[in-house]
């Protein structure tokens, strides 16, 4: 929707609704939800349908009760996610509220059925669509726990961050199951971080990056995620402002490359960090991988793969994967040379990256799993694959 489309239908709802009730006659604004995605592992399509976004005063609040908003789509929407990288936004609508306090939020898909199978669905790359299993706690949507409030006159945009890889599990049998992750990231305080990526030629000419992929972490943690563009540009978007949420340490990686980190990059509100160009990308050195994989009990777990630098840190993640719901199974493949480490700094570009062979095949591994304790341990990646077998204590 154009932005002077957006403008005209919010004075539309504030010249309907601003004298409304609500909080005692306190007035009302607007709320207009957006979706993204990050990369999905594996897959050219991750498809959801959406029916609405529900919105209510009350954490508690459940699905019958009084007082719910609503952002209604006519018909639903099915959304490919992987086509909402690089800071592209699908806007799902905008509603009015009551001015006040909100703390819940959510999406709600429609199920799959006998007669549309594939409202939800999956295409592994190489393969055909396959329903996409959302379980029967899903169906009165998928709950949101974010705290924000609505002014009176005032326009109030949420991002609803879908990250794919994380929510798509596979099934032993060869299915997928749907265990949602979704970030809700306020428009008003977020900005966003470009940049370019390619291959080293200096040791991989006429090599092309095996599915890149650019993450924004803290503290290991991945918060944003893309997968770049075809000539290597890329913008990861939304991230809240390093004035509310501190700086992001990048991280690229590629199935045949070693890891690069670039430090402490700000993000600022309605702004652009700009990190490297397309004339001068952050190069990747090729590298031979090792596969690291096992089995995971209880079945319904993740495993990270964790490398840490010494004396300076960070600590980031490389890879992660769900285990097999059924098998509890899993494989992660690693490179085993040195990683480059850099540091924003003032933002001079290029950003000096430099080689650390001391982190050379050196990863931490951790798997966990609600409701248990999780277990970490360090390996290092030779000549052969690794098998690590995990069982967690609750």
């Amino acid at each position: 929707m154009k932005k002077s489309s957006v403008l005209s239908l919010f004075t539309l709802f504030l010249l309907l609704f601003g004298c409304g009730g609500g909080d005692g006659g306190s007035g009302s604004g607007a709320l207009k939800v957006s979706l993204t995605d990050a990369p999905a592992c594996g897959f050219d399509q991750v498809n959801v349908t959406v029916s609405k976004v529900r919105i209510h005063q009350s954490s508690n609040a459940e699905e019958n009760a009084n007082g719910w908003g609503e952002i209604v789509l006519s018909p639903p929407g099915k959304i490919n996610l992987l086509t909402l990288s690089n800071g592209v936004l699908e806007g799902l609508g905008t509603t009015p509220l009551a001015a006040g306090h909100y703390t819940q939020l959510r999406l709600v898909l429609v199920p799959n059925t006998g007669a549309a199978p594939l409202s939800n669905s999956v295409v592994p790359t190489g393969g055909s669509e396959t329903a996409l299993e959302t379980p029967s706690a899903l169906q009165s949507g998928i709950k949101l726990i974010h705290e924000f409030d609505v002014a009176e006159g005032a326009l109030v945009e949420l991002v609803l961050d879908f990250d794919a890889c994380r929510s798509v599990v596979q099934k032993g049998n060869g299915g997928y199951l749907l265990r949602p992750v979704i970030s809700v990231i306020p428009q008003v305080v977020s900005g966003a971080i470009q940049g370019a990526v390619g291959m080293d030629p200096a040791n991989g000419a006429g090599e092309a990056l095996s599915n890149p992929r650019v993450t924004a972490q803290q503290s290991g943690q991945v918060i944003k995620s893309t997968v770049p563009n075809a000539d290597g540009t890329f913008t990861l978007s939304p991230l809240v402002q390093s004035a509310t949420a501190g700086n992001y340490d990048l991280v690229f990686t590629a199935d045949n490359a070693a890891t690069a980190v670039i430090r402490s990059v700000p993000a600022t509100a309605q702004g652009t960090t700009t990190i490297s160009t397309a004339d001068a990308p952050v190069l990747l050195d090729l590298s031979t991988v090792r596969t690291v994989s096992g089995n995971v009990t209880p079945a319904t777990a993740i495993v990270r793969a964790l490398q840490t630098f010494p004396t300076e840190g960070p600590t980031v993640e490389i890879r992660s994967t769900n285990t097999a719901t059924d098998t509890g199974s899993y494989s992660l493949s690693l490179p085993i040379l040195g990683s480059k480490l850099g540091q924003f700094g003032t933002g001079e570009l290029p950003i000096l990256l430099t080689l650390r062979p001391d982190v050379a095949g050196q990863y931490t591994l951790e798997a966990s799993s609600e409701g248990f304790s999780a277990e970490s341990r360090p390996v290092t990646l030779g000549e052969s694959n690794l098998t690590e077998d995990f069982t967690l204590t609750p």
